[in-house]
């Protein structure tokens, strides 16, 4: 059976900066919105997680079936999800690190699509949850190899199961993605579509299925 290297098309050699590009490159090529398959995508990201685990490469293992997904203790039944789209803060002179920035949104009577609430369900990521009510946030791999998806938390707690390409700096300024990210707090603040941000200009992908999303808008 195929090696993760073989799955990744690597050498066996290959160094971890390597194994991040190409595992970026082939999780894009995987995903069914992009022409792959469910069972492709799972392979790639399960021979990523090999590589960088560590774990013995030499062939890949027999996959089982996985068991349905279940909320676990730590997250609550149904998270409180406020947000507000990056892209209006230009257009009204507000900043990033205005304290009351959420507050004065919700007075400036925004259109839906930038600024609102939704519940986030167990076990949806925050971009499943937006897209499930009918918001196109942008997005590219959905495997946390890019940074299209990415938004930044202003309050809660977003945990990412799988990240591939931010630095701990970025996290550490809060700074998720969404297309992974499990709401883990009863309330969260996000600033969706940062992706334009100068610091994440090398992280991202094509975003194809964003711009189809608003070609007829």
């Amino acid at each position: 059976m195929a090696s993760p290297f073989e799955i990744l098309g690597l050498d066996p050699d290959a160094d971890e900066p390597a194994v991040r590009r190409a595992y970026r490159e082939r999780v894009f090529e995987a995903h069914p919105d992009h022409g792959g398959s469910a069972a492709e995508f799972r392979r790639v990201r399960a021979a990523y997680e090999r590589l960088l685990s560590g774990e013995s490469v030499e062939s890949e293992p027999a996959m089982a079936d996985a068991p349905a997904d279940e909320p676990t203790a730590t997250e609550p039944e149904k998270v409180r999800v406020e947000y507000l789209n990056y892209a209006v803060l230009d257009d009204h002179g507000w900043g990033l690190d205005d304290p009351d920035l959420f507050e004065t949104a919700a007075a400036a009577d925004l259109a839906d699509a930038d600024h609102g609430e939704f519940l986030v369900h167990p076990r949806e990521s925050l971009l499943e949850a937006a897209e499930n009510r009918g918001y196109a946030w942008p997005y590219a791999c959905r495997g946390g190899a890019c940074a299209n998806c990415a938004v930044a938390i202003v309050a809660g707690e977003l945990e990412m199961p799988n990240d591939t390409v931010l630095p701990p700096e970025m996290k550490a300024h809060g700074i998720r993605l969404s297309c992974n990210g499990i709401p883990v707090s009863d309330e969260l603040k996000v600033l969706y579509n940062i992706k334009h941000l100068p610091a994440l200009e090398e992280l991202r992908l094509p975003p194809r299925p964003f711009e189809q999303a608003h070609a007829s808008d």
